[in-house]
């Protein structure tokens, strides 16, 4: 992905992180900035300022966050844009299959998965690398999973072709170009990854002692297929043995191709750090990786010791190395033809794995050669690509580069690759600042006209690549301002206000640093008082720097304190998280109160409505009290409540009713629980509505009283007398207007009457009972009472 070229390789582990955990239905991801920094090996902190912005500027992820309690990124919403570009795209590599996308994430968790610990006390134990974490940790694992994908399943990794560094070896510069670095970069992550026996570099014998190729070997996959790397090298060793010749390094038959399996993902470039000539023990086994045109042929039988032929099917010599080299065939494969019958199998195909010492120099300046018989520089592959005389078929990259089409012809297909890139990487940078979408290639295109003109037009640029990498396409801040470009706002077009106060600045100290020159020292000629001058400027923008070195400094130690508390806070929520979700547990472990059922958080559903139901009926029963009863006489409360019970009851045996009608009656008989809910649901119901109507009849009761009568009468006279009313009180719109102003007085006045009265009857409930009175207190009132002949006769006898 050209977006990819050029980043880290934390954002570029981050993408296939992210590749491996998208949801096949929905193609989006949502992950935590800490979490994914657990998959790379990175901190939550360096995720968030490093890999994120990576991600948006690569173009492969959108990027969509949350931010958290101090407005870092704390939640990601990714989407592989690859991934998404390919679905439903029948044929396309990246239209991947759900089981597609489990099998990769089950790779990825295999290989670098961080590790859990479950609720229940589960432990998921990490990947082959997934302890690995700190610096050098995203590489480290980088370059483990492409190891693994390129493993066969005897755990044996296909190293690259062509010359490498003998003081690196072929292991290293595999590595290397697994991770496009140099050979050194790639022989430390080797040595990592072998200090954790994760990877093994085995060395061969020949059949004579000598020593022979290494094996580059993935243990854990040999493992996951049921083998160890002991078996391949008994195999490799037992293969050398086999020969039909008596020398084993020229084991190989004449016209026969080896065998290819898949692709590899290392190409043939050369990777070399000082040295370009190859071991020994490995340049001719592996000196080429062109593929192999001739056909398989059966065993030779020899009848002399002559070599050639060994080599072919006569006596004849082997044919020279030049033969037909100077005719080119096209621009991307070496020539196929021979003049010689020997061409098709000699040893300049490059099919021999063993040949002796002078062939394979041969094959390696063979291999080495290009069409036209010149050797092939490194990253030929990219350089072989096929230039492009027009700009990309994206319109917004062929606005942003019309100013360049010139110099774009003039590349080479590797470098508009990495121009474009660089282009796009710019627009998307571009929009990050503010500008528009639809603006941003105008925009670019502009500063390109700017730079060329600067330049002296494009006939004055003698290297176009690496003009328009550092110099056309970049941004240039003249100052601090971020939407700053050559003192011009990015986001308006205008002159940049914060140039210009830097622009003031330096003039004011200037001035004011030569009339303090002027002052102190009087009489210099014009040279000596601008060398003085020029000194106390320097001498200023020394201050100046050390100031500016002071204060960033003491931004990072407030980004670091901000971080800190950041992540203190962080620890903090996740312990008041887990203590309320400990305590939740507990509550929810409780039985109910009332019936007694386990697991019901102290009160199951059916008791709770029938609480709630008991709570409803009494603010139903004051609500009637307060419409209708008479305050004072505890009898009319009494019946006021009591109706209001009784009412409520008969519509919840109404609607219960209504339910049986329309449900399955046997299904609720074999389910108590479930009936008993149900209609403590149904009674819940009933009594809401109950309160609503209560309310509602108590309100309409008390708009007729007397004090709601008046306070409608004096808001109706009051509206009416309004100023603008005044000439005609008793038109349409005064009339309307009073009355609706007499409406909502009474309204007002009713709603403050069921207040005054609802808090009277909770007075009245709430007074705790009198004490009963002492038999001393009522004996008098007893013996003042008259007996009636009953009682008196009773007395009598």
């Amino acid at each position: 992905m050209s977006g990819l070229v050029g980043m880290s390789d934390a954002v570029r582990l981050a993408v296939l992180v992210l590749a491996s955990r998208t949801p096949s239905e929905t193609g989006v991801v949502e992950i935590r900035t800490s979490e994914l920094g657990r998959w790379i090996g990175m901190s939550a902190s360096y995720t968030a300022s490093r890999v994120v912005p990576g991600l948006r500027r690569s173009g492969v992820v959108c990027v969509e966050t949350a931010e958290g309690e101090y407005g870092q990124d704390d939640g990601l919403e990714c989407k592989v844009l690859p991934l998404w570009a390919a679905q439903d795209v029948v044929g396309h590599p990246l239209n991947l299959a759900k089981k597609e996308y489990a099998t990769l994430q089950r790779l990825v968790e295999a290989v670098m998965a961080p590790g859990w610990k479950h609720r229940d006390g589960r432990v998921t134990p990490a990947g082959l690398i997934g302890t690995r974490t700190g610096r050098g940790a995203a590489t480290d694992r980088l370059a483990l999973l492409l190891l693994v994908l390129e493993a066969r399943e005897t755990g044996r990794v296909r190293q690259c072709g062509g010359t490498v560094d003998t003081k690196r070896g072929r292991a290293a510069a595999t590595v290397a170009r697994l991770l496009g670095c140099t050979a050194s970069a790639g022989e430390r992550v080797l040595e990592r990854l072998e200090d954790g026996e994760l990877v093994l570099r085995v060395r061969l014998k020949t059949g004579s002692g000598l020593r022979n190729r290494s094996r580059l070997m993935v243990p854990a996959v040999a493992a996951a297929h049921g083998r160890t790397v002991a078996d391949d090298v008994q195999e490799d060793r037992a293969q050398a043995h086999e020969s039909e010749f008596s020398d084993p390094d020229v084991a190989a038959r004449a016209g026969e191709a080896p065998e290819t399996e898949t692709k590899p993902q290392v190409s043939g470039v050369p990777v070399t750090d000082v040295a370009d000539v190859a071991e020994p023990d490995v340049a001719a086994a592996l000196h080429t990786d062109h593929p192999h045109l001739v056909t398989p042929a059966s065993p030779l039988a020899l009848s002399c010791s002559f070599s050639g032929e060994g080599r072919g099917g006569s006596g004849d010599l082997p044919e020279r190395v030049c033969v037909r080299e100077d005719q080119a065939v096209n621009g991307e494969t070496a020539a196929t033809g021979s003049a010689s019958p020997v061409a098709e199998g000699g040893p300049l195909r490059g099919e021999k794995p063993k040949e002796s010492p002078v062939d394979e120099r041969v094959g390696q300046r063979a291999a080495g050669a290009g069409a036209g018989g010149r050797p092939k520089a490194g990253g030929w592959e990219k350089a072989q690509q096929q230039r492009r005389v027009t700009l990309p078929a994206d319109l917004r990259l062929r606005v942003a580069l019309g100013p360049v089409s010139w110099l774009w012809e003039r590349l080479s297909g590797w470098q508009q690759d990495q121009v474009e890139a660089a282009a796009k990487a710019e627009l998307a940078h571009l929009a990050g600042l503010g500008v528009a979408p639809e603006g941003a290639p105008r925009l670019l295109a502009d500063r390109l006209t700017d730079r060329l003109a600067e330049t002296g037009g494009e006939a004055m640029v003698d290297k176009p690549f690496p003009w328009l990498i550092h110099r056309g396409l970049p941004q240039r801040r003249a100052c601090s301002h971020l939407k700053c470009d050559d003192g011009v706002r990015l986001d308006t077009g205008e002159d940049c206000e914060n140039c210009g106060n830097v622009i003031h600045l330096r003039r004011a100290w200037r001035a004011r640093i030569g009339a303090d020159i002027d002052r102190e020292l009087p009489g210099l000629s014009d040279v000596e008082r601008r060398r003085v001058l020029e000194e106390r400027l320097r001498e200023r923008a020394a201050i100046e720097a050390e100031d500016l070195a002071w204060r960033q400094e003491q931004a990072r130690a407030e980004r670091a304190r901000r971080e800190a508390a950041r992540a203190a806070a962080a620890e903090q929520a996740e312990r008041e998280r887990q203590a309320a979700a400990a305590a939740d547990a507990v509550r929810q472990a409780l039985a109910c109160e009332d019936c007694g059922r386990g697991r019901s958080a102290g009160l199951c559903e059916a008791c709770d409505h029938r609480r709630q139901t008991e709570a409803l009926i009494a603010e139903a029963g004051l609500l009637a009290a307060a419409g209708s009863a008479d305050l004072s006489d505890p009898a009319s409360i009494a019946a006021a409540v009591a109706g209001a019970r009784t009412a409520i009851e008969d519509s919840t045996a109404a609607a219960w009713q209504e339910f049986l009608q329309i449900t399955d009656v046997a299904t609720l008989e074999a389910d108590p629980q479930a009936a008993a809910d149900a209609y403590a649901f149904t009674a819940f119901q009933a009594a809401q509505q109950a309160v609503g109507a209560h309310q509602d009849d108590a309100l309409a009761a008390l708009g007729r009283t007397a004090e709601a009568e008046a306070e409608a009468r004096r808001a109706y006279r009051s509206e009416q007398g309004r100023p603008w009313f005044r000439n005609n009180p008793s038109g349409a719109d005064a009339v309307a207007a009073a009355t609706n102003a007499a409406d909502t007085a009474r309204e007002r006045v009713a709603e403050h009457l069921l207040a005054a009265r609802l808090k009277q009857l909770h007075e009245r409930s709430a007074a705790p009972a009198g004490k009963p009175a002492s038999w001393t207190e009522l004996l008098p009132g007893l013996a003042a009472r008259p007996l009636d002949g009953d009682a008196t006769g009773a007395v009598i006898a």
